[in-house]
């Protein structure tokens, strides 16, 4: 491992046995299928490799069961890789789970005196740093109850505290903030802060997208124990977004829950898609991008009255833009057979969230002929932080007495 790297993972698998089966015949077919993870393993990561450098805070992805916990554990020395090779240099504090390594039975005051002396402080440095820890959890109150008695939140803002203030050059976490409240989440990411400016090294899990891509310079996505992608935060959790939003779109079509459906059959909506701005499939896009609503539609006999609409809501039922062909003023004349349908929209200006679409094609007096409630989904991401359904290119302009320190450019 370079001497610049905190962390190298290097062709790593991990494959758990599967307990519960008949047993292997010959001690030969045992060993054999016990190191390779052949027959009845569960493999939870597969051909990882990846390097940290020091300093560095890298956020983890993916959905549940994607092997990110057993990564984190892998690091931490708590399991053992089946192959490649793991290596973390310097002190090692993690926090993978709520209240890891707690005596339930003894008190806060003595579960911060053990940890601590386990994360390699010696008894002169806890003492030293003991209330700053205290103060830190917010846990002053119930120093001396003992463990079993602490919510799931208290005991992760100890956890934390105590391995936030050992001093590690690399520090694990998985999901801290998502069991804290709003005081502990701001003090937890101050000290994040301080981690970076100090030239430690973070890696942290988290379900919290936004979390990752305004954190964390780097960021990598595991699915199903694979590597997917590996590179700056912003992008690989745009592409994350994305595929998630697309297999949500393929399920719903898939498992029938694409809402309602209505019609006379006259005219049928075959398919729908969102296009980004080179005519692919999408499940998501990035704010301000040119994107196109597709429909393919059949006509079941030749018609002469048609009318055909997108509508793009919140996936909480709040209409964000409607239209269709009669409101722009065209004119039907004939409509046989297949036909593609395509509204090109040059920016998609929505701010950061998840969106419905709604397709139909119908008479000029609303009859339908077929119309699709919620036929697809597409996620929209953004760099930039608002509020409300609209997201508009913006730009802050100041004169006179009104001055602003160092940071990043007014959004344009």
């Amino acid at each position: 491992m370079s001497a610049a790297n905190a962390v190298s993972v290097r062709d790593v698998a991990k494959v758990y046995r599967r307990y519960g089966r008949r047993p292997h015949g010959t001690l030969k077919s045992a060993f054999l299928s016990r190191s390779s993870g052949a027959e009845g393993g569960v493999t939870a990561l597969d051909g990882v490799s990846f390097e940290v450098p020091a300093g560095e805070t890298l956020g983890v992805i993916g959905a549940n069961g994607s092997g990110k916990s057993t990564l984190l554990k892998l690091l931490a020395g708590i399991v053992r890789p089946t192959r490649g090779t793991v290596e973390v240099r310097g002190r090692l504090a993690a926090l993978l789970e709520l209240g890891a390594g707690f005596h339930p039975e003894l008190s806060g005051r003595e579960n911060v005196e053990i940890t601590g002396l386990l994360l390699g402080l010696t008894k002169k440095e806890i003492a030293a740093r003991f209330e700053k820890i205290v103060r830190f959890a917010g846990v002053e109150e119930f120093l001396d109850a003992p463990v079993k008695t602490y919510s799931s939140g208290m005991a992760v803002r100890l956890g934390f505290a105590i391995a936030a203030h050992s001093d590690p050059d690399v520090l694990l976490v998985d999901e801290v903030l998502a069991v804290g409240d709003e005081a502990f989440s701001h003090r937890a990411l101050e000290k994040f802060s301080e981690f970076e400016r100090a030239g430690r090294t973070l890696v942290f899990v988290s379900h919290d997208l936004a979390l990752v891509a305004e954190r964390c310079r780097r960021a990598i996505w595991l699915d199903g124990g694979r590597l997917r992608a590996d590179g700056p935060a912003t992008e690989t959790v745009h592409r994350y977004r994305e595929r998630v939003a697309a297999d949500e779109g393929r399920r719903r079509l898939d498992d029938g829950r694409a809402g309602s459906r209505i019609g006379s059959g006259e005219a049928t909506i075959e398919s729908v898609r969102l296009l980004d701005a080179s005519g692919k499939a999408a499940g998501g896009l990035r704010a301000g991008e040119p994107a196109s609503l597709e429909m393919t539609v059949r006509a079941a006999a030749p018609l002469s009255d048609f009318v055909f609409g997108f509508r793009i809501s919140t996936v909480a039922g709040v209409m964000v833009f409607g239209t269709n062909t009669a409101l722009e003023g065209l004119r039907p004349e004939r409509f046989e057979g297949e036909g593609r349908v395509t509204l090109a929209i040059p920016a998609l200006d929505l701010a950061t969230g998840v969106y419905s679409v709604d397709a139909a094609v119908h008479a000029k007096n609303g009859a339908p002929y077929d119309a699709r409630a919620d036929v697809l989904r597409f996620e929209v991401s953004s760099d930039r932080a608002g509020a409300g359904l609209w997201g508009p290119p913006r730009r802050w302009e100041f004169t006179g007495g009104i001055h602003w320190g160092a940071g990043p450019p007014p959004a344009k």
